[in-house]
């Protein structure tokens, strides 16, 4: 299935590349590349293929979204980036979120992903439960980004490396730690740890490791953690879908 996307007008387009540029100053500044990644993942990563509801059309706005146990802290990125939305009232907040994300990773060192423009803001919230849990294992990611989202297991290998950014906060998610010794560098280190086994200080959640235990996941995680080109590549291109559920299928 090929994608159609809609014409946006050269104003906008502008708008794009100006409010790119802001966000690459702010997010560097603030040192909030993995807060700005991980409210664009999880605001596309509630879209359900069979009825055609949630994913990336800027319903984190919304108390109640934020408010789903998942998005714990994620209010904070809402907050800080508002006013610079404010300065580009043309941009929808679906193309706003998706373009913080994805500045997040090209600043911190990751791959340039595809960005389209021409998302429209969706009224109301999606029903909170169906972004992943990382304290269950493989037959639960594939339900979630199979089934659920329509991808792929080379993209949840993919995605799962994003975890090189950031670190978990107990206080939102039950977790603490960080999964790199750098968390703020986007590369394939996440692959390199997952695979040289547990260490004292850095985190390795029961999803992670659910990676290395099933036949699919476990040579994609061998490939990246020997070739961060190849990486690269997969997650621009994961990355690019999961920003674009249920945005201008064909």
């Amino acid at each position: 299935m090929g994608k159609s996307y809609p014409t946006v007008s050269a104003e906008y387009q502008k708008a794009v590349e100006k409010c790119r540029r802001k966000l690459r100053g702010f997010i560097a500044e603030k040192n909030c590349a993995p807060l700005m990644l991980r409210l664009a993942w999880h605001s596309a990563g509630t879209y359900d293929v069979s009825t055609k509801t949630g994913g990336p059309f800027g319903t984190m706005r919304y108390k109640a979204e934020q408010g789903h146990g998942a998005n714990n802290g994620l209010e904070i990125a809402v907050r800080l980036l508002e006013p610079i939305k404010e300065q580009f009232p043309i941009l929808s907040y679906a193309d706003f979120y998706q373009l913080a994300g994805v500045v997040a990773v090209e600043i911190t060192g990751g791959p340039e992903v595809p960005f389209h423009p021409g998302r429209e803001d969706k009224p109301e919230p999606p029903k909170e439960g169906r972004l992943p849990d990382a304290t269950k294992g493989c037959d639960h990611l594939r339900d979630v980004f199979v089934t659920h989202m329509g991808l792929t297991d080379k993209d949840i290998v993919a995605l799962s490396g994003g975890h090189t950014l950031g670190r978990c906060h107990k206080e939102r998610s039950g977790f603490e730690g960080a999964w790199t010794s750098n968390p703020l560098i986007f590369d394939n280190s996440y692959f390199k740890e997952l695979l040289s086994g547990e260490k004292d200080d850095l985190l390795q959640l029961p999803s992670d490791k659910a990676l290395l235990t099933d036949p699919a996941f476990r040579p994609l995680v061998e490939r990246y953690a020997a070739d961060e080109d190849v990486f690269f590549a997969d997650y621009a291109e994961a990355h690019m879908k999961l920003s674009e559920l249920g945005f201008a299928d064909a």
